[in-house]
This record gives C-alpha cells, sequence and structure tokens, in this order.
C-alpha cells in the first residue's frame, strides 16, 4: 500500500461541522467575531438601546443578545436599566490590551506605507515624464 494513499485525517469531514470554541475566555476572542465589532462601533458612538442595535445591525433580537451577553462577559459592554430598556454602552478598557499588542505593529505599517508612498511617487514622476497622455 502507498504510504501517501493513508489519509491520517479521517475525520476531517466531522472537524469542519464542529462547534467553535468559546469566545467568552477574552477580549482578543470576542471581538474576532464580526457581529461583536460592529456592535462595539455602534457603541463607540454612544449609550443605546438593545432595540436600536437590533435595527441597526438587521440581525434578529436573541443573536444581538447573544453577542451582548458575550461582550458583557468579558467587560468590553456595560448595561443599566433606564424604565423598561436596557441601555448598552461601550467600556474600552478591556481594548487596552488588544490595542497596546496592535501598536507594536504600527512602526512596521508606518514603514510599509512610507515605502508605497516612495514607489507612488516614482510612478507618478515616470507617469509625467513620459507624456502623461495616450494621445
Amino acid at each position: 500500500m502507498d504510504p501517501s494513499a493513508i489519509d491520517i485525517f479521517r475525520y476531517r469531514h466531522v472537524m469542519l461541522h464542529m462547534a467553535r470554541a468559546a469566545t467568552t475566555a477574552d477580549a482578543f476572542n470576542a471581538v474576532a467575531e464580526p457581529r461583536r465589532r460592529r456592535i462595539l462601533d455602534l457603541l463607540a458612538g454612544g449609550e443605546r438601546p438593545v432595540n436600536d442595535l437590533v435595527t441597526r445591525l438587521d440581525l434578529a433580537q436573541p443573536q444581538v443578545s447573544k453577542h451582548l451577553r458575550v461582550l458583557r462577559e468579558v467587560g468590553l459592554v456595560e448595561v443599566r436599566e433606564k424604565g423598561r430598556q436596557r441601555m448598552y454602552r461601550l467600556n474600552g478598557r478591556p481594548l487596552k490590551p488588544i490595542y497596546d499588542w496592535v501598536k507594536d505593529y504600527e512602526r512596521s505599517w508606518s514603514e510599509r506605507f512610507d515605502r508605497l508612498d516612495v514607489v507612488l511617487e516614482e510612478l507618478k514622476v515616470k507617469e509625467d515624464g513620459d507624456g502623461g497622455s495616450d494621445e
């Protein structure tokens, strides 16, 4: 038997359909989900009731509530009662570790953008030197 014909990942098809690990461990995992990031974006503009989030996200209320629960558990959002409404607001403190981690890459990004600016300027000069027209 050809050893390369042996499928060492016999249960690969099962792994595709397994549930993902819980995302409530920390802010990094919680913000990995795009809809949660969208919720945070909306709350960055100020406190909002759940119904407003549901409308703006175009999601069902149970889905929004599920995402808000995850964000609440890691401390990224806070909730208060206002009459019959639950008002949610952003708590940015738990985002600090994410910022601290990402800021280390800022220098690399800045250097790459600076190099890109140089290349674009060279292309512009070359284009202007060629007459800049196809007539």
